[in-house]
């Protein structure tokens, strides 16, 4: 039978992952938004105090290195596991599925351009463009989606959109409905549909209209 040493051990195990996992969660909010907050405030978001969350993290670079490689789990998780056989479906899906991550997205968006950080953010947000540059090129080969661009180009920008509105969506305070049309709508555009084809693109295809 197991001792009471065990069963503590493992109770002191499973509240340490707990945890871990609402620092985690907790940082990913605020620093998405207030990038430079500090760790006392990710501390008291996460109903810990700072001497908790240095029993994680050795300090701010370990904590947002954990965030990134936690966000790029979830998009990489998300791009490897969308796919229409329409392609602009399929981009206006993949863009949706970065509404879903929007948190860990905005975070990536935001350490981006920083030091120590902008190799791997990138390289996080580099597996929704590859997965983006696949779908553009069948959409090109199709003729669905616009040829006047670079494809690579393209699916950067297709991308960008998508970072914008959820950049915009902080400020708006869109609901979850509106702010998930809004990536599509943008997604869709930016590949080259009209407003109205793509609201009628979104409207008739049952996979996007339960996106919202």
């Amino acid at each position: 039978m197991p001792s009471d040493t065990d069963a503590g051990r493992r109770s002191r195990r499973r509240d340490a992952a707990q945890n871990r996992e609402a620092l985690l969660n907790a940082a990913v909010v605020i620093l998405a938004t207030e990038p430079d907050a500090s760790l006392e405030a990710v501390a008291a978001a996460a109903g810990l105090s700072r001497r908790a969350l240095y029993g994680h993290f050795s300090g701010r670079d370990e904590l947002i290195v954990a965030l990134i490689e936690r966000g790029a789990e979830r998009l990489v998780a998300a791009a490897s596991t969308t796919d229409h056989a329409d392609a602009p479906v399929a981009i206006a899906l993949l863009c949706a599925r970065l509404w879903d991550a929007v948190d860990h997205v905005r975070l990536l968006a935001q350490v981006a351009l920083r030091q120590p950080y902008v190799e791997r953010a990138a390289s996080s947000l580099d597996a929704v463009r590859r997965r983006l540059a696949a779908f553009v090129a069948r959409g090109v080969a199709d003729g669905t989606v616009r040829d006047d661009i670079p494809q690579a180009v393209l699916a950067r920008l297709i991308q960008e959109s998508a970072l914008a509105v959820l950049a915009e969506a902080a400020r708006a305070d869109l609901t979850d409905p509106e702010g998930r049309r809004l990536v599509m709508l943008a997604a869709l555009g930016t590949a080259g549909l009209s407003w109205r084809e793509a609201g009628a693109l979104i409207a008739d295809t049952p996979e996007l209209a339960g996106e919202h």
